[in-house]
């Protein structure tokens, strides 16, 4: 059976609950509702399972704290031995508009501190969904924009890119990276500003 390893990036903890930059696991909680099944706390992530079409795949949140997302996503490769090209992971994205997203095959980590830690540990070849969150912050206010809630309007502008993502990643197991790039981009909207 093909194993699929889908991350959500995040932190754990309530006062991360529904910031920006947990925007990965919010991606996954929509996913796993719509699947009717629920997160255990395991090694390294909260993580659940299910199959589609004859495919296992994994959700995993990785309790690592995002800075250490790395650890997370090489250790769950390679305890369920899944190859590399079966990985996903969904991340927020301050170059997009909220609300627009984009999905690569591979790239660099745009300056995510946890793409750039899974970088490090397994290299940069791994398919990847960004998330816009817009940037409407001041100079030097990054931080306490990534780390700040979603208003109510914000998350109603949202709610149909996480949909839209959850579609995402059961295309990127049916059908593939390139077959969900042609069929998802364009509808993604919002045109990446660090390319």
């Amino acid at each position: 059976m093909e194993k699929y390893l889908i991350v959500g990036l995040g932190n754990v903890g309530s006062e991360y609950e529904l910031t920006r930059h947990n925007t990965g696991f919010m991606v996954l909680d929509a996913f796993a509702k719509a699947s009717n099944i629920v997160f255990d706390d395991r090694r390294y992530g909260f993580v659940a399972e299910t199959s589609l079409k004859g495919r296992k795949v994994f959700l995993l949140k990785p309790s690592t704290y995002m800075n250490l997302s790395g650890n997370a996503v090489r250790y769950w490769l390679n305890k369920e031995n899944i190859d590399q090209k079966h990985l996903l992971v969904i991340s927020d994205d301050v170059a997009l508009p909220l609300g627009a997203f984009r999905l690569k095959a591979n790239g660099s980590n745009g300056g995510h501190n946890g793409l750039g830690h899974i970088q490090q540990l397994i290299g940069q070849d791994y398919a990847r969904l960004r998330m816009g969150i817009g940037n409407e912050y001041p100079r030097g206010g990054q931080i306490d924009w990534v780390l700040g809630r979603y208003s109510d309007e914000e998350q109603k502008a949202l709610q149909p890119s996480i949909d839209l993502a959850v579609d995402i990643i059961k295309s990127f197991v049916l059908a593939g990276i390139d077959i969900t790039m042609n069929q998802y981009n364009k509808l993604g909207k919002g045109k990446v500003k660090s390319e």
